[in-house]
């Protein structure tokens, strides 16, 4: 017997870490909507299609999420840095409903984006219902997701 058809097109197991953060190293931090835990992160979302450039959805996932625009031709063009690393990890069994039968793991793209200062983001309520800026070690400290605390401790390594 087959699976049913999603209401919805199956989420894409590729997607983007974006880590926002000025020179001073404060990094921005945002409270997800769908959920009750105390789930602090930074921009994430998935390839809207396979082919889809990680780096044309992180410039997507942090105009949607955020409303800054880092793309080619926004305020923040060459502001987004691809760190050139990815993590492979376990999606939340909370989560899996959301991609294809059998789909248990994701893979994740890192990227910095530097904000000259602490801007305030335009949250999109039905994702994020608040959000804060915290210094790195703080802010690694907040996430509720162990890879993107890691990602947040890298930064020094990738503003020098």
């Amino acid at each position: 017997m087959s699976e049913p058809a999603p209401s919805r097109p199956w989420k894409i197991p590729e997607s983007v870490l974006v880590v926002i953060h000025t020179p001073a190293l404060d990094v921005l931090l945002m409270r997800r909507a769908d959920t009750q835990a105390d789930f602090w992160q930074s921009v994430t979302g998935s390839k809207d299609r396979p082919e889809e450039p990680f780096f044309d959805t992180a410039v997507r996932e942090v105009g949607e999420e955020t409303g800054f625009d880092c793309g080619a031709d926004g305020a923040l063009a060459g502001a987004l840095r691809d760190w050139g690393l990815e993590n492979v990890y376990e999606i939340y069994p909370r989560w899996r409903a959301r991609y294809a039968p059998g789909v248990t793991h994701n893979t994740e793209h890192l990227f910095g984006l530097c904000l000259p200062e602490r801007w305030t983001p335009a949250l999109q309520p039905r994702e994020h219902t608040h959000f804060r800026w915290l210094p790195w070690r703080e802010a690694a400290a907040a996430c509720f997701s162990p890879s993107n605390a890691e990602a947040i401790l890298l930064l020094p390594q990738f503003v020098r």
